[in-house]
């Protein structure tokens, strides 16, 4: 039967959305098979090419990521059996991917079969730098790009394009086993762990790119690993004040956007719709992270409570949001945390000691391409009455925003100013 360019379209799409949900997992199997997550990416994207070839004829498999991990696999074995180097390897594989049942259930915490954990310890392991680290893990757990991770680094895309092929270089050279590390090695590189589930969350919460704010695929994978995390180091605190922010942040997503697609600002959403099991979850990981002294984790998980226990906007607690930005400052200073602390001052004591704060970050260079500079700037002016500067600022934002919703939220924004409107 002859195949239609809109039904190949069609194809096409669904192909790259299973691809971009399924890759960490496909990628994350394959390396159990090569040992090398350079390799197992590339046979990961030679799947997703077969999978292009092969379903606008063949139809779109009943599991179509199952369909694409056997793919990779049988790609991945025949790859061990042509090269030389990896004959002794095939006979401690060869069995068990084809006829082998499920593995068992692990004996204990200390031995989590967790293909995806596996692969972000391997990823954030000691031999690269934290940069790297984080940058390689954001691209083969979070499936994103290039150039939306150097926007969530704040960086150049060449930088970080560089960044990854040099780590997977790295790991390649130095033999690192695809293993969730034990003992001290483990503590040791938790923080990085940490860090990158913090990052691929954030990026699935507040998409940098692309025509949708929220990917709650990136969002559901990160939480998991969190939860994951929790049970393996449940004497850690930051593990649970990462899961506790985490879960805070995801009970808001189903108010973040309007019927269209469209972003819908914290003032205006609809907090009916926040999902009472995940603050519950929240509260509950807050409580297991202790008593303090706080982690930057549980900060701002803390920070995330006070707009949970808000009923409604108008009793948020910014007071105590400002102190808790001002203590986050102090442990881990950053123009992204000032900034966010300026917004919490503007609630708390009015637009101009917020504004105050930002003007005094106009010239960090890690923030000259971040279009939420201009946009907090911009509503603290609309704020002030000072409606002409706000306009330029919103417009000035536009430009900078990657996200499609997001551009259309400052443009609008813009127009409203120029009215003289809220």
């Amino acid at each position: 039967m002859a195949v239609t360019a809109a039904g190949a379209q069609k194809t096409a799409e669904t192909v790259e959305a299973v691809f971009r949900i399924e890759s960490a997992r496909i990628i994350a199997g394959v390396t159990r098979v090569v040992r090398d997550v350079g390799i197992a990416e590339e046979i990961a994207q030679d799947a997703l090419v077969a999978a292009l070839e092969q379903w606008p004829e063949s139809g779109v498999p009943d599991r179509p990521g199952a369909w694409l991990m056997a793919t990779a696999k049988h790609r991945a074995i025949d790859l061990v059996r042509r090269r030389e180097t990896y004959a002794r390897k095939l006979a401690e594989v060869g069995r068990t991917l084809e006829d082998a049942p499920p593995p068992e259930e692990p004996a204990g915490p200390d031995d989590i079969d967790d293909d995806l954990l596996r692969l972000i310890f391997t990823a954030c392991h000691p031999v690269l730098s934290t940069d790297a680290r984080i940058a390689l893990t954001l691209r083969l757990l979070g499936g994103l790009t290039t150039e939306e991770i150097a926007r969530a680094f704040l960086a150049a895309e060449p930088t970080v394009a560089q960044r990854i092929v040099r780590a997977k270089r790295g790991l390649a050279r130095a033999g690192v086993a695809f293993e969730v590390p034990y003992g001290a090695d483990r503590a040791e590189r938790l923080g990085s762990v940490l860090e990158v589930i913090y990052l691929v969350f954030n990026e699935g919460y507040a998409a940098t790119a692309g025509d949708d704010l929220v990917r709650p695929a990136l969002c559901e994978d990160a939480l998991r690993l969190a939860r994951v995390l929790q049970g393996l180091m449940p004497a850690e605190p930051e593990v649970h004040g990462l899961a506790a922010l985490l879960e805070f942040q995801a009970s808001r997503i189903p108010a973040r956007t309007g019927p269209g697609g469209e972003p819908v600002l914290l003032a205006d959403q609809n907090r009916s719709r926040w999902n009472g099991l995940l603050m519950r979850r929240g509260v509950e990981a807050l409580h297991r992270a202790g008593g303090g002294p706080y982690g930057p984790y549980t900060l701002q998980a803390a920070i995330a409570a006070c707009h949970a226990r808000a009923g409604r906007y108008e009793d948020t607690d910014w007071a105590t949001i400002a102190a808790l930005y001002a203590q986050l400052a102090r442990l881990t200073p950053s123009p992204v945390v000032e900034l966010n602390r300026a917004v919490a001052l503007s609630m708390a004591e009015g637009p101009s000691a917020g504004l105050a704060l930002v003007d005094a970050l106009r010239d960090e260079p890690a923030l000259k391409d971040y279009h939420l500079l201009p946009s907090v700037r911009g509503d603290l002016l609309a704020r002030l009455g000072r409606h002409e500067e706000a306009c330029d600022e919103f417009e000035r934002a536009a430009g900078m925003a990657r996200n499609a919703r997001e551009r259309e939220l400052l443009l609008d924004r813009a127009d409203r100013a120029r009215a003289g409107r809220p």
